[in-house]
């Protein structure tokens, strides 16, 4: 990577940036030594850690074999192994014919009565929320064959020696099974869903060990956060063989109106058992070198590319992507926390993209496991998928706005059906943008996110082109907003609420008004539609302007900003002391739109003193909280922040992954650490003119950085 000027089809002018910190002279980062000095190396078995390849829209997720071969183990006590696509999906069928309304309960909004969809307690209710899900790819390990035949287990496996290489998307493992030697290399192709295999061990030439190829029924259901997969129903699916040669064989899994298919393909002759009717088990003909290619596609016929060309595909595409877009150093660092901080950094930089980059938005595990039926939270959109736009990788945000584009119609149906203009955004949700009923119709907070990323995105590219690609959905977003607020007429102000639910997920959702977040937010998305509109020669739309200019104040309490207005008990009850602390995101993630930076710094540091860190604070807290104390000069504070030790949703494993107390995988930590590090070390709008503002400048953090973007 040099320090030229580069050009990148439709992102505009990229500028790399070069950001010194320390004793260090300036000069250009040597990318590959800080990402390979971070490829997790496994020597033994830890359930937390199984290792991933992928390309965003398609995932494999493997134990230490290289392999999904000990299911149960990591499933029980750590994280799941998985194949994953984010294209399948299953929707159990609905005889009654089930509609949102069903689950609507009334709530009493300024006069009005609205039904809202948030009785999970009927069956309409559950089948709505359960449905469409997340449909399991089949599971791809060893097994033991021949006299003895069983499934592995631990006691089967060691000499552990386990590495991913990021820079070449390719995980190596080797260890010993029944004693005898065992390796397998894996990739995954950037341009199909298709994971190539290289297999070696004496244990194939002898007939002991086979590859298992099986294909679940799905999910047992009664786990929304975990759920394992579910074997019990082999008659409730169909697995069909749809061609087999020598070397070939290609499946076709329905289950209901579900569909995929996949291909195996290898050079050379196989031995192909059908053991039972959703399990298949492949070995060579001879000898023990087995190398072969699964694609999975939704429709059609999977085509059969090479293992080599896999490999050679992924080894490029990551090589292009690590010296793309934004990095950083932190080597020569006093603080010794630093190692670990860039070690998380690289790791959420390539998880993040192997799992949030597709253009159906991620559930909060990605493509690892399923969490809330592997449905997309849209209030997690902004940490799942800013920090691309922020690291100079803008495609990867992109993509994923270019699902809110597709479900215009649904948001503007959604709209119509409460009385608003506009398009209002859905906060549960399958690829086709329907409601899931529960507390998330009421929640809010998601309302301006597609704003804020187009945003991002522009100042990507700030062309006109991006404007009119964006337009309609910044528009539409505004215009649901403005529509949103009720005039109180005796305050002479606009207010949000009531009902709404907060993003401190603690309040009466039915009485709740007001919440200092979403009011600076609101007032910032209406900004920034504005602005758009002047960029496009239109004037400010009057409205908006009116709505926008008369919100009611930031709620606050003996010199400190409140969760809500409604309920203005932040610091007088304990009890109101967990959860996030979502107000401290109208100056962090926000640049503080009605905000006072005295009296946010006081909230600051009543957060860090009294807040209960140990009850529901999860990972994306922790940068957030991090980004509020940069913009207001306290970057020591800042950095103590983002590495705060002494609560249990702020680790990270040797994958990478930031896991909590009811979820082995939670994505939103890795976008969150990554967008706060972004703004620490490429600053915000405003920020001091110094390299890395938001680092200490003390001489105890070295910061070399190149090619982010400023914060908003």
């Amino acid at each position: 990577m040099t320090g030229r000027l580069t050009r990148r089809p439709g992102l505009g002018w990229v500028t790399l940036l070069f950001a010194l910190q320390g004793a260090h002279a300036a000069a250009t980062i040597d990318r590959q030594a800080v990402v390979e000095r971070h490829n997790p190396h496994l020597t033994a078995i830890d359930p937390m850690s199984p290792l991933s390849v992928g390309n965003g829209r398609f995932a494999f997720t493997a134990d230490v074999t290289g392999l999904q071969s000990l299911p149960d183990l990591y499933h029980g006590q750590g994280t799941p192994i998985e194949t994953q696509a984010r294209w399948s999906w299953h929707e159990d069928p609905n005889p009654k014919g089930y509609k949102l309304s069903d689950a609507n309960r009334d709530y009493t909004a300024w006069g009005k009565t609205v039904g809202f969809p948030t009785n999970t307690r009927t069956a309409a209710g559950q089948w709505l929320r359960e449905n469409p899900h997340l449909q399991p790819l089949p599971q791809i390990g060893f097994v033991l064959t021949g006299a003895g035949a069983r499934a592995l287990s631990s006691a089967d496996v060691s000499a552990v020696d386990q590495r991913l290489d990021l820079w070449h998307g390719r995980l190596d493992s080797r260890v010993r099974l029944l004693g005898q030697p065992v390796s397998v290399s894996s990739a995954v192709s950037p341009d199909s869903d298709t994971l190539a295999l290289r297999i070696r061990s004496p244990l194939l030439a002898s007939g002991r060990v086979a590859l298992r190829i099986a294909l679940p029924y799905g999910y047992k259901m009664n786990d929304h956060h975990n759920p394992p997969l579910d074997w019990s129903h082999p008659d409730g699916h169909q697995t069909r063989v749809l061609a087999q040669t020598a070397d070939t064989l290609a499946l076709e899994e329905t289950r209901d109106g579900a569909r995929y298919a996949m291909t195996l393909a290898s050079g050379t002759a196989l031995s192909i058992a059908h053991p039972s009717a959703h399990v298949f088990e492949i070995a060579p003909r001879s000898g023990q070198a087995l190398e072969l290619t699964i694609t999975f596609v939704r429709d059609g016929r999977a085509p059969a590319p090479a293992a080599a060309a896999v490999f050679q595909a992924s080894g490029a595409y990551w090589d292009r992507f690590w010296r793309s877009g934004a990095a950083i150093d932190f080597s020569g660092s006093r603080d010794p926390r630093a190692a670990e901080l860039e070690r998380r950094v690289v790791l959420s930089q390539y998880l993040t993209a192997i799992q949030l980059g597709d253009e159906t938005p991620a559930s909060e595990s990605g493509l690892t496991t399923s969490t809330w039926y592997g449905k997309h939270h849209t209030e997690m959109v902004w940490w799942h998928t800013a920090h691309f736009a922020l690291w100079g990788r803008p495609e990867f945000t992109a993509r994923t706005l270019g699902w809110f584009q597709r479900t215009l119609p649904a948001a503007r149906a959604v709209a119509a059906e409460r009385g608003l203009q506009g398009a209002r955004w859905m906060k549960m949700t399958g690829p086709g943008g329907r409601e899931s009923p529960g507390g998330n119709p009421l929640i809010i907070w998601n309302q301006p996110h597609p704003i804020h990323l187009a945003e991002l995105l522009y100042r990507a590219d700030p062309t006109r082109a991006t404007l009119e690609r964006y337009r309609d959905l910044v528009f539409e977003t505004a215009q649901c907003m403005a529509s949103m607020l009720h005039w109180d007429e005796k305050g002479q102000r606009y207010v949000l609420g009531p009902p709404l639910w907060i993003a401190q997920e603690i309040y009466d959702q039915s009485t709740s008004m007001n919440p200092s977040y979403e009011l600076s937010y609101w007032a910032r998305g209406l900004e920034i539609a504005q602005q758009w509109r002047e960029r496009l020669g239109l004037p400010r739309d009057p409205e908006w302007e009116r709505r926008r200019t008369h919100l009611a104040a930031l709620p606050q309490k003996d010199g400190k900003y409140v969760a809500l207005e409604s309920h203005p008990d932040t610091w007088d009850n304990v009890d109101s002391r967990h959860d996030h602390p979502s107000f401290l995101m109208a100056l962090g993630q926000l640049p503080g739109d009605g905000v006072d930076r005295e009296t946010m710094r006081r909230t600051l540091h009543a957060v860090l003193a009294t807040w209960d860190w140990k009850t529901k604070i999860w990972g994306w807290d922790y940068p957030m909280i991090a980004m509020t104390a940069a913009r207001l000069g306290e970057p020591q504070t800042a950095v103590d922040v983002l590495l705060k030790s002494d609560g249990p949703n702020n680790t990270y494993t040797q994958a990478g992954h930031n896991p909590n107390t009811k979820l082995p995988v939670y994505l939103p930590g890795n976008g969150a650490l990554l967008a706060a590090v972004a703004m620490m070390a490429g600053g915000w709008d405003g920020a001091p003119a110094r390299p890395a503002p938001g680092f200490p400048a003390d001489g105890s953090w070295t910061v070399r950085a190149e090619g982010f973007k400023a914060l908003p």
